[in-house]
């Protein structure tokens, strides 16, 4: 059963806790949006919770597409890494 948001976060208007963006550049440029406000010190303090765990998530998602781009580049080199030419 999916959880429903909390009401600190529907009220503070942070995305639904579970949604996370379809792509890694999505979720870079909501983390990046977070990290501005976070920065700017303008939050309250309830919402910079929300604002931090919102962003623990995302990054924890980045990491997790990253992870799996590196195993299907390993794939795709007979199990090797292979140093990057991008000449």
């Amino acid at each position: 059963m999916p959880r429903q948001p909390t009401s600190s976060a529907a009220a503070s208007g942070a995305p639904d806790a579970e949604a996370l963006p379809a792509t890694y550049e999505e979720a870079m440029a909501e983390l990046e949006q977070l990290v501005a406000r976070m920065e700017a010190g303008a939050l309250p303090l309830e919402q910079l919770l929300v604002a931090y765990q919102r962003g623990a998530r995302l990054l924890a998602f980045c990491r997790d597409r990253l992870q799996a781009v590196e195993d299907q580049v390993k794939l795709l080199e007979d199990g090797q890494i292979k140093p990057w030419d991008a000449a």
